[in-house]
């Protein structure tokens, strides 16, 4: 078989491309992201009264919104093409600077807050069942003095679900408070759902565990490696957002509410949770490692001490056989008729004597 054969086989063990993708990120050759086909536009317009829904599949569409200040605006857009994202921040007076993180790939979880706007880009994480990887999205967060804009790359899902149930709900706490705890909300719901990946991962580790203590073979290794690259995604998601939060901590804007402050220093909690729950897991990691490398020594030197005695149990019969099997005319009880016998027996004599000298001195 060709070397290219046995490589083929092997990749689906040892991906490279995954390390490709989690260790491909250059953030000074700018990325080119492509113009969404399918564009999906949702608009919450409520105060403590009342809920309007919409839903469009333009951008345009949504550009009249924010004029009356009775209502709260939370626009998300799922799908970004950058004529629309330009045409949303000229409308709602969005500097450039922040366009261009809208558009970007790959970009660091970062917090600004430009000419009376705050923004906020971070990741949200998914967790693919099937390959065992860690998925991520990413999401940026405007934040004006009654609107909300949230843009999304994927339309087919997010963790705003039960945001949604909570603003159709009137005596929700939403409902009642300004656009910053709506904000606030929003990212909490993202760093919630950290947690639930991080239990998945947390199951995978606890298998691989077991998995490698009954027993271990070359794939044990091959998923360790796996899920490490797994948590370094994972950490390069988790640990920028302390200094988000931290950013709407030490902001002095005026579109932040006072009261709002205690529930973000909440988020900051439980990100510094969620990061050293992480840096557990890397330990973990290391640790199976070790285990693995344990296991693989063990039982090499199990091998080694079987044949080591299998080794010394021959040689009592090696070496008499090489006496009786000399040239010499005159042996002792060569021509016995029992000396075949007699030599036969005492092979089999020590090494079983040998049997037990290695029992009583606990060697096997």
């Amino acid at each position: 078989m060709r070397p290219s054969k046995y490589l083929s086989l092997l990749l689906p063990v040892f991906n490279t491309q995954r390390t490709r993708e989690i260790l491909g990120v250059n953030p000074v050759t700018p990325a080119q992201r492509e113009d969404a086909k399918d564009v999906r536009v949702s608009v919450f317009a409520y105060n403590e009264a009342s809920l309007k829904e919409h839903q469009f599949n333009s951008v345009t569409e949504c550009l009249h919104f924010s004029e009356s200040k009775e209502f709260i605006y939370w626009i998300n857009i799922d799908g970004l093409r950058k004529a629309e994202v330009e045409q949303v921040a000229a409308r709602f007076g969005i500097h450039q600077l922040i366009v261009e993180d809208i558009l970007s790939i790959d970009q660091r979880p970062k917090m600004d807050d430009i000419e009376g706007i705050l923004y906020c880009l971070l990741n949200m994480l998914y967790f693919n069942e099937k390959d065992s990887t860690v998925e991520q999205e990413q999401i940026s967060i405007v934040l004006g003095s009654n609107f909300v804009i949230s843009f999304q790359e994927d339309p087919a899902r997010d963790v705003f679900n039960p945001l949604r149930e909570k603003l159709r709900m009137t005596t929700s706490k939403v409902r009642q408070r300004t656009a910053d705890f709506l904000c606030y909300v929003m990212i909490d719901m993202i760093v919630d759902n950290y947690y639930l990946v991080m239990e998945k991962l947390g199951d995978r580790i606890e298998n691989i565990e077991d998995e490698i203590i009954r027993n271990s073979n070359k794939r044990s290794l091959a998923r360790i490696n796996q899920l490490r690259k797994e948590l370094i995604v994972l950490k390069r998601n988790i640990g920028p957002v302390r200094d988000l939060v931290n950013g709407f901590l030490r902001s002095e804007s005026e579109l932040l509410d006072d009261r709002t402050t205690k529930y973000f220093k909440d988020i900051y909690d439980h990100i510094l949770q969620a990061n050293d729950l992480s840096e557990n897991y890397r330990d973990m990691m290391l640790n199976l490692q070790d285990l693995y490398l344990s296991n693989v020594n063990l039982k090499t030197n199990e091998v080694m001490k079987v044949m080591a005695i299998v080794t010394c149990l021959l040689a009592p019969a090696t070496v008499i056989g090489g006496i009786f099997g000399m040239n010499f005319d005159v042996i002792p009880t060569a021509h016995n008729q029992w000396g075949f016998y007699t030599a036969v027996g005492v092979m089999l004599l020590i090494p079983l004597l040998m049997l037990w000298i290695f029992k009583r001195r606990g060697w096997f």
